[in-house]
């Protein structure tokens, strides 16, 4: 599957009930549906994100420009610090809906409540109804990811 070119977004939720900011970069992000407008995001079982994300239905997601590819690398790193660290230099808005962290400078961003999670071997797929979408920086190009390494258009 290295070999599928995937777009990267970062999924982030407040967790209760300190109100923690949690982010983490993703790959297997996709639409499902136009009506009603669903979308999927895959998490490993036991991961924080899945965790969360069981208690507490509504995340939102920020799709990553090609400029962002740093805050891709530091919410996809194993062992990291706290994610209120990750977070400290990084712009965003904080959902309406949601009340999730949104990326400054993404390409879109997107606020869900979990409609459905689906356990599949070793992931589970929170789909989740799309509240609401805004498209910060629509004139940029998408950040990729392919065979392990993150890319750009051309």
């Amino acid at each position: 599957m290295s070999r599928l070119a995937a777009g990267v977004v970062l999924v982030t939720a407040v967790e209760p009930p300190l109100g923690e900011d949690v982010g983490m970069t993703a790959t297997a992000f996709m639409s499902v549906s136009l009506d009603p407008p669903l979308v999927m995001v895959s998490l490993r079982n036991g991961s924080r994100m899945d965790d969360l994300l069981d208690e507490q239905p509504l995340w939102g997601v920020s799709v990553l420009a090609e400029s962002q590819r740093h805050v891709a690398g530091r919410f996809a790193m194993k062992g990291r610090i706290s994610d209120r660290l990750l977070f400290a230099d990084i712009p965003y808005t904080r959902g309406e809906e949601s009340g999730a962290p949104l990326v400054g400078g993404a390409l879109a961003t997107l606020e869900c409540r979990t409609e459905q999670r689906v356990v599949a071997g070793d992931h589970t797929l929170v789909i989740g109804r799309v509240l609401g979408a805004d498209f910060p920086s629509p004139q940029g190009e998408p950040l990729l990811y392919f065979r392990g390494k993150y890319r750009h258009l051309s």
